[in-house]
């Protein structure tokens, strides 16, 4: 009898605050914003590397890299955009991606209040 052990994947979504222990804790977690510069620019969360969503094609082989190393951890202005990065990358086969529900807002609300909200 084959005894094949189910491969289980990440929840698509993950919490502010499952973000926020995780980065406490020392896991390794990469914080990508997909969010426009100028939204980068009214507001943004401490060593998350800015890369817009339509430059996520381009960045995909850096990403995969990324990914291969750490938890991938996509946010936007309210979790829309980043779920549909995190749809994307998964389908092309980068599956240590969630998408942080909220997004920043409410990463700001939860988390860090000094997070300016736009």
């Amino acid at each position: 009898m084959d005894a094949t052990i189910p491969i289980v994947s990440l929840p698509y979504e993950i919490t502010p605050q499952a973000v926020k222990a995780k980065l406490d804790a020392g896991e390794a977690v990469a914080l990508i914003d997909v969010r426009e510069t100028f939204e980068h620019r009214l507001s943004s969360i401490a060593d998350a590397e800015l890369i817009p969503m339509n430059n996520v094609p381009q960045s995909l082989q850096h990403m995969e890299g990324l990914a291969d190393e750490r938890l991938l951890v996509v946010f936007c202005h309210h979790g829309m955009r980043s779920m549909s990065v995190v749809n994307w990358l998964r389908q092309q086969g980068v599956e240590n991606c969630q998408s942080m529900s909220g997004g920043i807002d409410l990463w700001s609300l939860t988390i860090d209040p000094g997070v300016k909200r736009y």
